[in-house]
């Protein structure tokens, strides 16, 4: 599985023009070489190598309004596709994603529906960017410390450096970790626990994270997120 900045891989170009240099880094190599030697293994690599990138390209880096950091991805099949706790159309819902909804529904008194794509969200400027971009089939936590995480966070370095007033949603002690240099003067940082079953009882589920954002977002003078944006599948 190749990393390109261009060929096969696609990376949109206003996230291009920050991270060109990026691949070709050594660690960047490195990464490269893991990836091709888990797939010459005859390992399933998820996502597929065309979303790897998923995140920064549905969302312009000129657009990045809120970051909601997750850490790997989905490792069951057909789950994955490049988004931080988004499943495919058509994949059940994952019990963190379960959470969330549940989280949304008491605060704006909706029933969101059973489709866990969050495209809808990447495509209004929320980016939802995972710590590290692929996972071995049903090895949680397998293509971490390979590299992704140094990429990622020069992702978030260049989202704190070069805009202000970005909402940061940090869930879980990982995710807060990572974005432990966010500067909260310029930038909300939202923090609670992982959405996960074993935790989000602890004070995710009742954080008011959604409607947080949006009211920073409205006093700051940028347009709010349509949560609710998510469809049904007919």
């Amino acid at each position: 599985m190749a990393i390109k900045s261009d060929g096969a891989i696609k990376l949109e170009q206003s996230w291009l023009d920050y991270l060109r240099t990026e691949f070709d880094q050594p660690y960047m190599q490195e990464l490269r070489s893991f990836l091709k030697a888990e797939k010459d293994a005859g390992y399933s690599v998820y996502p597929q190598g065309s979303e790897i990138f998923n995140a920064l390209n549905s969302t312009t880096f000129d657009r990045v309004r809120v970051v909601i950091l997750g850490q790997d991805p989905y490792h069951g099949e057909g789950q994955a596709h490049g988004l931080s706790f988004s499943v495919r159309k058509g994949v059940p819902l994952p019990p963190s994603l379960k959470n969330i909804y549940k989280e949304l529904e008491a605060e704006y008194g909706q029933t969101m529906p059973r489709m866990g794509d969050l495209t809808s969200w990447a495509q209004q400027g929320v980016l939802l960017l995972n710590a590290t971009l692929t996972v071995r089939q049903s090895l949680a936590g397998s293509h971490q410390n390979k590299g992704w995480e140094r990429f990622t966070d020069t992702v978030i370095r260049l989202v704190n450096d070069h805009h202000d007033h970005v909402v940061f949603m940090l869930w879980g002690s990982y995710a807060q970790k990572k974005g432990a240099f966010i500067d909260r003067a310029r930038h909300l940082v939202l923090q609670a626990p992982h959405p996960s079953p074993l935790s989000a009882h602890r004070g995710f589920l009742g954080c008011g994270h959604f409607q947080q954002a949006n009211d920073y977002l409205t006093r700051a003078g940028r347009q709010p997120i349509n949560w609710l944006s998510i469809k049904q599948d007919k």
